[in-house]
């Protein structure tokens, strides 16, 4: 499933494509982004009544609440998409899917002492960012235990 974010939610989008998921977030008036919701078949995330009013028939699911963390629980319940994420694997400027980048391919794209410390390292082949696990990993990793783990709950209280 792929995503086209307003504006209005762009934590959401930062928080769908460190969970792995095809999130493309537009902050550009309301007629680009449905045209390329249309054109990609994309489903609208937003808090605009308007805007999912003007979606039609085009899938679109309204955002309802203001926190991120919420927000994510939201979409990952309505899709039943918990199962489907793949944490760290997509570019945060990009959207796209990450690659694999050796130790040694590594060393001259990264500061000496992140070489040093880190083993598993990736790539973005659209624009070059490297990523690898650095000291907020753990923290991301919590978040995200705690984000699929309230999804898998929702309805069971």
């Amino acid at each position: 499933m792929t995503f086209i974010i307003d504006g209005m939610l762009g934590r959401l989008a930062k928080w769908l494509k460190i969970l792995g998921f095809d999130a493309l977030f537009l902050a550009d008036d309301d007629d680009k982004i449905l045209a390329v919701a249309r054109r990609e078949g994309r489903v609208l995330l937003t808090r605009d009544r308007e805007f999912i009013r003007r979606a039609g028939r085009h899938p679109a699911l309204l955002i309802d609440s203001t926190r991120w963390p919420d927000q994510v629980l939201q979409v990952l319940t309505r899709f039943d998409l918990y199962g489907e994420a793949r944490p760290f694997t997509r570019c945060l400027e990009c959207n796209v899917p990450l690659e694999s980048l050796s130790h040694e391919a590594a060393a001259r794209l990264v500061p000496v002492h992140v070489f040093e410390k880190s083993e598993a390292f990736s790539v973005c082949p659209c624009c070059g960012r490297v990523y690898w696990p650095g000291t907020h990993h753990a923290e991301m990793e919590r978040t995200i235990r705690d984000l699929l783990e309230d999804s898998r709950n929702v309805g069971n209280d």
